[in-house]
């Protein structure tokens, strides 16, 4: 079973429908132990950081996804299930899972222009290779509504960046979880690309 993490932070729907379109059957799930036995797991996410991990804590859904990764099962986050995969969000002053070392951080923009949140279509540039991301090319586009942005202690753990007035990490992962900051549900043909690929990868970095 592929599970879609249920913690009350929105377009999960969306996420389903979007696995759909690659062939995958996705269940919306709440139960820490579907989530843990699941053979794959997506961990979406909007909204504010400090309700998605009181609610994680509450279901246990937290100790469920540790244990989910610690057991190698292949885990997808987006965009807040980018963020609160590290062990620090500056939203609220709050601790998260800790599963990749770093914190996220609210953006500051110095120019006028850009305002907060970062919303709509951005290009990556891929800093690493990783099986989620062969296809992409540097320059192509993904859909980003987002204030805060990851910032992994470790330049090995970022596999692509993005520039909004300051380069920042749109792309994560440690061993058999990977994450991107952009919306795959909503960012067309290579969102979908990378939905796809995830339906094959058996959370190993080489191929």
């Amino acid at each position: 079973m592929l599970a879609i993490v249920d913690y009350d932070a929105g377009n999960l729907r969306s996420v389903q429908r979007a696995c759909r379109k690659v062939g995958l059957t996705a269940e919306i799930v709440a139960d820490p132990r579907l989530v843990e036995s699941a053979e794959r797991i997506i961990f979406p996410g909007v909204g504010a950081a400090t309700s998605a991990v009181d609610t994680l804590k509450e279901r246990g859904l937290d100790k469920a996804l540790l244990s989910a990764f610690q057991k190698g099962t292949p885990i997808l986050g987006i965009c807040l299930g980018a963020q609160i995969i590290l062990e620090h969000t500056e939203e609220d002053d709050r601790d998260c899972l800790g599963i990749v070392e770093g914190i996220c951080t609210r953006f500051e923009p110095d120019d006028p222009t850009l305002k907060v949140p970062h919303m709509g279509w951005n290009g990556v540039e891929v800093t690493q290779p990783h099986p989620l991301l062969e296809g992409v090319e540097n320059g192509d586009e993904f859909y980003f509504v987002h204030s805060y942005f990851p910032r992994p202690s470790h330049a090995g753990n970022v596999y692509a960046v993005t520039d909004y007035g300051t380069s920042f990490c749109s792309a994560l992962g440690r061993k058999n979880l990977f994450a991107t900051q952009f919306h795959l549900e909503k960012s067309g043909r290579f969102g979908l690309s990378v939905l796809s690929r995830f339906a094959h990868w058996d959370g190993c970095l080489t191929t």
